[in-house]
């Protein structure tokens, strides 16, 4: 168990498992519309606040919300993470919006380091030979390649202050998360369905416990919509630089749209919000029996 960050997709099913549990108070909850379930992340401690579709009273898991990487299409839960950055850690934690990362063996190239939603090492494709439009086998079948961003992503986690030395990286391998950019390119996902230039303001892919994800995580999803509201980023500057609220991406099964606002503080970057959306649904109910003397 990985105390260090959260999970974006779990995050979108605690709203609904709170109402479906009695956690939620009745008289929050309408007989049809958005029950609003505010939410404590303890492991980031931050608040995030999950709509919730209700239908006679009860959660709604069915609809015509489509989410590429997810097999079916469901009812859209609206997730909205207040003040995003991971604990009380800087939302840039070296001071930069982009540093030169020298990871032995590899090179040294630009690299933005972000603290919102998820710690994430975010690098240009070109930098370290690709291009951004990768699937899972381009990568995850080649163990040199895998080592290679375990390596990057281990010097991110010390230059971001998480580990004290490299060797500590192995033991955390939930953050931070390393996930590589590039300009909008036209690209077949993995479902096959094509991704135009024009769809997407960026690419992104994203790696996640040693492997590259098959879409996006969704605390990642949160980095990156928080690294492109600010000017300079390598997120910002692969969407096309400048002030926005809101980014779609293209990742391995298709495209996401995420919002974000920041503003300075201080002279210091702050995310205030992140916004996303998922899809929930209860998968299977049961028992496990644990005899008494366990404890």
């Amino acid at each position: 168990v990985d105390w260090s960050g959260n999970c974006g997709n779990l995050t979108a099913a605690v709203g609904a498992f709170a109402i479906n549990n009695g956690l939620v108070s009745a008289d929050r909850i309408p007989d049809n519309g958005i029950a609003i379930v505010r939410i404590w992340q303890v492991n980031i401690q931050k608040t995030i606040i999950a709509h919730v579709p209700i239908t006679n009273g009860e959660v709604q898991e069915t609809g015509d919300f489509e989410l590429d990487g997810v097999t079916f299409p469901a009812a859209e839960v609206k997730v909205d993470f207040m003040d995003p950055a991971d604990g009380e850690g800087a939302m840039f934690p070296t001071g930069n919006v982009v540093d030169e990362l020298e990871v032995p063996g590899v090179g040294t190239f630009p690299a933005t380091m972000i603290n919102a939603g998820i710690p994430t090492v975010f690098v240009n494709a070109e930098d370290i030979g690709y291009t951004g439009t990768e699937l899972q086998g381009d990568i995850n079948e080649n163990k040199e390649a895998l080592q290679r961003f375990e390596t990057i992503r281990a010097y991110g986690a010390k230059h971001m202050g998480l580990i004290d030395n490299i060797e500590e990286a192995q033991a955390r391998q939930h953050t931070p998360k390393i996930a590589f950019v590039s300009r909008p390119k036209s690209y077949a996902a993995s479902s096959g369905k094509q991704i135009g230039e024009e769809d997407v303001d960026l690419l992104v892919r994203a790696l996640s416990m040693g492997k590259l994800h098959h879409a996006m995580m969704g605390t990642a999803a949160v980095a990156i919509a928080s690294a492109s509201a600010v000017p300079g980023t390598l997120v910002n500057l692969a969407a096309g630089g400048g002030e926005r609220d809101s980014v779609t991406f293209g990742h391995p099964s298709g495209t996401l749209r995420v919002g974000a606002g920041a503003k300075q503080i201080d002279g210091q970057w702050t995310a205030t919000k992140a916004s996303m959306s998922r899809s929930a649904r209860v998968l299977m109910e049961g028992n496990v029996r644990i005899p008494g003397d366990c404890f």
